[in-house]
């Protein structure tokens, strides 16, 4: 599987008791959704290997708790820890309205209602506190817009484009 045919869930962070069982901190609003998951993608030198698991279970709101297959010694849990997890984009219940993830709007067109074309979506920076698209107008120009319910009028998949509505003066600093 190749790593754009999938989504980060969390990493694997520590040990759970003796018989190689590992918790993982998940990034997710909605943890109980992957209690039963049979296999994940583990990011090993670069490349994605699938490991299949016996069980898993909620640990905490956003830690599960892994039992591996193949894994049944301390030895063999501490070579997993740290480790990036991922599942197929496949995997992701499909989303309407005006709900989407961040990969897939990269590409979309973004458009104000006063202004018009803005520019396309490269990229949605959500390190901060504040999640921010990142727009590049044809002038090769970054123009940054917080995802926010407030600003995102229409997200249209067909199209692929979302309409915003900013407070005057947002875009203009940025031209």
């Amino acid at each position: 599987m190749k790593k754009e045919e999938t989504y980060y869930l969390g990493k694997i962070v520590k040990k759970y008791g003796l018989k190689g069982e590992l918790l993982a901190k998940i990034d997710t609003d909605d943890a109980e959704s992957y209690q039963n998951l049979e296999s994940i993608y583990l990011e090993t030198r670069g490349k994605l290997i699938p490991f299949f698991l016996n069980k898993t279970s909620l640990h905490k709101a956003t830690t599960l708790r892994l039992d591996f297959e193949d894994v049944h010694s301390m030895e063999d849990a501490d070579a997993l820890i740290g480790k990036n997890i991922y599942l197929p984009l496949s995997t992701l219940p499909e989303l309407t309205g005006n709900k989407f993830y961040y990969h897939e709007v990269i590409g979309y067109q973004a458009i104000d209602q006063r202004l018009g074309e803005i520019g396309n979506i490269t990229a949605v920076n959500d390190y901060g506190p504040q999640a921010i698209f990142v727009i590049k107008n044809k002038n090769d120009k970054e123009i940054l817009i917080p995802v926010s319910d407030r600003f995102i009028k229409q997200v249209n998949r067909k199209e692929k484009n979302i309409t915003f509505e900013t407070p005057d003066g947002l875009i203009d600093i940025y031209l």
